[in-house]
C-alpha cells in the first residue's frame, strides 16, 4: 500500500536533520529532498533522500551513532516503512 507523505511532516523531518549540523563531528552539510519529477520512475518507490557530507571515513561511526538516537531519526520511523542506507566515498 502507498504511504503519502504530507508536506509540512516532510519539511520537519528535514528541520530535524539539518539540525544535527554543528552538532555531530565531521559532518559538513546535510540535505533532503523529493526526487526530480524527471527521475521519480528510477527511485524504485522511494520518495525521499537525505544526503549527509562528512569530512572523511573516520566520522561515519559516529554520525551513525548520532543519528539512530536523534529526534530526526525516531521521527524517520514514524514517517517511512522501509529505508536504504549505505556509505560512499569521494
Amino acid at each position: 500500500m502507498p504511504v503519502y507523505h504530507i508536506d509540512t511532516q516532510i519539511t520537519e523531518w528535514s528541520s530535524m536533520a539539518k539540525s544535527q549540523l554543528g552538532q555531530v563531528p565531521g559532518l559538513i552539510s546535510i540535505e533532503a529532498n523529493k526526487p526530480l519529477p524527471v527521475s521519480v520512475s528510477r527511485t524504485k518507490g522511494y520518495d525521499m533522500a537525505l544526503v549527509a557530507v562528512l569530512e572523511g571515513p573516520e566520522f561515519v561511526e559516529g554520525y551513525a551513532k548520532f543519528a539512530a538516537q536523534s529526534q530526526a531519526q525516531t521521527f524517520r520511523e514514524q514517517l517511512f516503512d522501509d529505508t536504504i542506507a549505505f556509505d560512499l566515498q569521494f
